[in-house]
Formats: C-alpha cells, sequence, structure tokens
C-alpha cells in the first residue's frame, strides 16, 4: 500500500462539498441507478425473454459486470474529486497516461446530458399520467381506448413540451443547491419509491394473480432464453446501474474517504436488482389477472397497465400511485444525469451553481424538443433512418455507455497503478482486491464489448 496516496486522498476534498454519510450517497447512488430502466424497461424486456431465466442471468451479470465497473468508477471519482472531465485528465497525469483519457470524462458527461434531454420527455408523460389516471380517465377504458388516448397525448406537442418543461424545471431546482439539494432529494425520493412499491407489490398480492407473476420471476426454464437473451441481460445489468455516463463518478467525487467502496457499492446493487424485482412483483401480477401478455414491449406501462388498473376496485388510486413511482424514479435518476455537466461549469467556467443549473438546463431543455417533436409534427423526419427521439437513444444506450463502462474498465485495470487502486479501494484483504482486478482487467471489458458488438449489430 503507497501510504502517502493515501494520505493524499485522505486531504482531498470536492470543491462542490460531500455527502454528510455512507447512508446519503448509498440512497443518491441508488437514486441515481433505479429510473425508468427498472419500472419501464425491466419489467417488458424480462416479459420478452421468458421471465425466470432471463432475471437469473441478469443477476448473474450484475454481479460480473456490474459490481467491478460500478467499484471502479466510485473509485476513480473519489480520487480525482472532480467532474468527469478533470478527474481523468487528473488521474491521467497521475498515471503518466495520454492526456487524452480526458475525453471519457467528456464521453460520460455529454451521454448524461443527451440522455436526460429525451429522459425529460418521457418522465412528462409519466407525469402526464398521475394527473389523467387521478382523474378517472381510464376507468372501464378499453385496449382501443387506452391506446387512442395515448396516441392523442403524444400527437400534441405542446403538451407534450409542457409536461417535460415542468420536468426540467423541478430537476434544475434540485440540482441548483448543490450536494445538500441532492442529499434532500435522496432522502425523500428513494424511501417515498420504495414505500409506493410495496404497497403496489401488496396490492398485487390482493388483487392481481400473484402466484403467476412470482412463477414467471423466479421459475427458470431456460430453453425459453437464447444467446440474444443473454446479451440483452448483460447490458440491461450494466445500464440500469448508471455506468459509463459520469454520474456515478461525480457521485464518487463527494464521497468521505473513510467510507468503503466495496461494501457500499454492493448494496446499492442490491437495492438496484430489489427495485426492479419489486417492480416485475407489482406489475405482472396485475398483467396476468387481467388477461395481458407480459411481452408487451415498451407499450407495457403506457399502454396497458392503463387498462388493468381502469377494471381494477380501488384502481384509480394505485394507478396513481404507480405513476407517481414512475416520475419519483425518473426524478432521482435526472439529478444525477445533468450534475456532472453542471460541476464542470461551475469548475472550468467560474459559474455560480445557479447559472450553470440554468445553462445546462436550458441546453438539455432545447435538445429535448428535438424528441418531442419525433412523435408528432417531426415523426417523418429521419436521421440516418431513424427519428431524433430513436437517434438519441441509440447514439447513448447502444454507443456512448458502452464505450464510457469499456475505458473506465480499461483505465482503472490498466492504467491506474496497482497501488493506487488498492489503497483507494482498500479491500478487507488481498484476495478480494486481485478478484476485483482480474474482472475489471479480463472479464468485463470482454463482457461489455459483446454487449457493445450485439447492440450495433456485428454478433
Amino acid at each position: 500500500m503507497d501510504n502517502k496516496s493515501t494520505m493524499d486522498t485522505m486531504k482531498k476534498t470536492s470543491q462542490h462539498g460531500q455527502w454528510s454519510s455512507r447512508m446519503v450517497f448509498i440512497l443518491a447512488a441508488t437514486g441515481s441507478a433505479v429510473g425508468l430502466g427498472n419500472i419501464w424497461k425491466f419489467p417488458y424486456i424480462a416479459g420478452e425473454n421468458g421471465g425466470g431465466a432471463f432475471v437469473l442471468t441478469y443477476l448473474l451479470c450484475i454481479l460480473v459486470i456490474g459490481l467491478p465497473i460500478m467499484m471502479a468508477e466510485i473509485m476513480l471519482g473519489r480520487r480525482g474529486r472532480q467532474s468527469p472531465i478533470n478527474t481523468m485528465r487528473i488521474l491521467a497525469a497521475e498515471s503518466n497516461a495520454s492526456a487524452l483519457w480526458s475525453w471519457l470524462g467528456w464521453l460520460g458527461v455529454v451521454a448524461g446530458f443527451l440522455i436526460l434531454s429525451y429522459y425529460s420527455v418521457i418522465a412528462g408523460w409519466a407525469m402526464a399520467y398521475v394527473v389523467r389516471v387521478a382523474s378517472g380517465v381510464f376507468d372501464g377504458a378499453t385496449a382501443d381506448g387506452v391506446s387512442h388516448i395515448f396516441g392523442e397525448f403524444i400527437a400534441d406537442p405542446e403538451k407534450l413540451l409542457a409536461w417535460h418543461s415542468l420536468f426540467m424545471i423541478i430537476t434544475m431546482l434540485v440540482v441548483a443547491r448543490g450536494v445538500k439539494g441532492l442529499e434532500r432529494a435522496a432522502k425523500f425520493l428513494m424511501p417515498a419509491l420504495i414505500l409506493i412499491l410495496i404497497l403496489l407489490v401488496g396490492y398485487s398480492m390482493n388483487q392481481g394473480a400473484f402466484q403467476q407473476g412470482v412463477s414467471f420471476l423466479f421459475s427458470a426454464d431456460f430453453s425459453k432464453i437464447n444467446a440474444a437473451g443473454v446479451l440483452t441481460a448483460m447490458g440491461h445489468a450494466f445500464f440500469t446501474l448508471s455506468l459509463g455516463m459520469g454520474a456515478i463518478m461525480v457521485y464518487g467525487s463527494y464521497l468521505p474517504a473513510r467510507v468503503s467502496i466495496g461494501s457500499t457499492t454492493v448494496i446499492i446493487a442490491l437495492a438496484d436488482t430489489a427495485v426492479a424485482l419489486l417492480a416485475g412483483l407489482a406489475i405482472f401480477p396485475i398483467v396476468f389477472a387481467n388477461g395481458l401478455t407480459p411481452a408487451s414491449g415498451p407499450g407495457l406501462i403506457f399502454q396497458t397497465l392503463p387498462i388493468a388498473f381502469g377494471h381494477m376496485a380501488y384502481g384509480a388510486f394505485f394507478g396513481t400511485l404507480f405513476f407517481l413511482l414512475l416520475v419519483f424514479a425518473a426524478w432521482s435518476s435526472s439529478i444525477s444525469l445533468i450534475e456532472p455537466a453542471v460541476a464542470w461549469l461551475v469548475e472550468n467556467k467560474k459559474m455560480s451553481r445557479m447559472r450553470a443549473c440554468i445553462w445546462a438546463g436550458l441546453l438539455t431543455w432545447l435538445i429535448g424538443i428535438g424528441t418531442v417533436l419525433s412523435f408528432n409534427l417531426a415523426a417523418e423526419v429521419t436521421i440516418f433512418g431513424q427519428t431524433f427521439f430513436d437517434l438519441m437513444d441509440y447514439l447513448t444506450a447502444n454507443i456512448m455507455l458502452p464505450l464510457g463502462g469499456l475505458c473506465i474498465a480499461l483505465f482503472a485495470g490498466w492504467v491506474m497503478a496497482a497501488d493506487t487502486s488498492a489503497s483507494e479501494l482498500n479491500l478487507p484483504n488481498d484476495y478480494l482486491y486481485k478478484a476485483w482486478r482480474f474482472i475489471v482487467r479480463y472479464v468485463s471489458p470482454v463482457a461489455v464489448l459483446l454487449v457493445f458488438l450485439n447492440v450495433i449489430g456485428l454478433i
């Protein structure tokens, strides 16, 4: 162990402040990881890939890919104590490596920026649905009726823009307050989100086909999953933890030196996974009880579940709770997506935090207008054969994030000195460190590369 480097790290704190406790960091990082991916995406991709076998594969991938790369990203953040761009520049210099590694920071910041631009629009849909479900719009609605309501909603650019604007405003209000704002949001949003989920699971146990839902999620029939399903599980395990977009790195930069990265990462991964499984337990019993199909794709939440809530006892109340859950999940993720860009503006452009938030928020909002128009006025306008929204989604999820994760693993495993990473991680014994280093050097990069090649269609 290099005592000097350990002492240097102990002395360093971020100019933006630091988390008041380990628990607050866990709540904030879990909030970043828990987003629409857990509640909107996980249930339908599990449904499309056979249920239990996919879930087990996903859990294994969390262990092999997610945990080691998350540990690496938190470690890099805490070592650098600045925005991802400045952190990678500092750490590259410390390792006598090329200054080009700072581009890894840029990749994460820009990816988070672009993701938030369309994420905000989808979160706006969830906000609109809170109001719609609560007002009883879906009471007794048929499948055609729900599809018509959804189609009519996304065809109205003014409504989409209004909800997108509102969501961006509430996001920036939290981020403008700095670490204290992030802490307060984490302390409120995560417990509220988990409480709502538990209430919905309780509702599914009483009103839904709960046994069938449990069997679907946890009975593993490996004949139902193929190579494409395995790669989907690998990809989702990676994306669900918010890796490769700078959010976890910048949150790591606010982490006190005394906090164990290893045990904290395990808790975050477990919490993130638990939320995804609870979402499945809340959704699938309702799906099965109402004769709906679990493989309904992305429309499962906005076009399928409202039918179920519209025909159930207390459906309006629990439907409102469900979409409120979606809003909270999106909100806890969105504040982490914009934080790296705001941190960089404060550090490099000497802006006040409020001013940095206004500029970053405004630019994100403007880019988001492209996504708004993708569903109506510009639905026929394509770039490389895709709408603006599809292009943003493909560019970030399929190219930028895997590349970011791959580079994080390569830097932590191959560029950073072993004594530096060992002292920063401070794992309980040398065997655990050697296992982490082996995985992050060989296993994780290969796994991420396979996912990347799959999503771009090369394998």
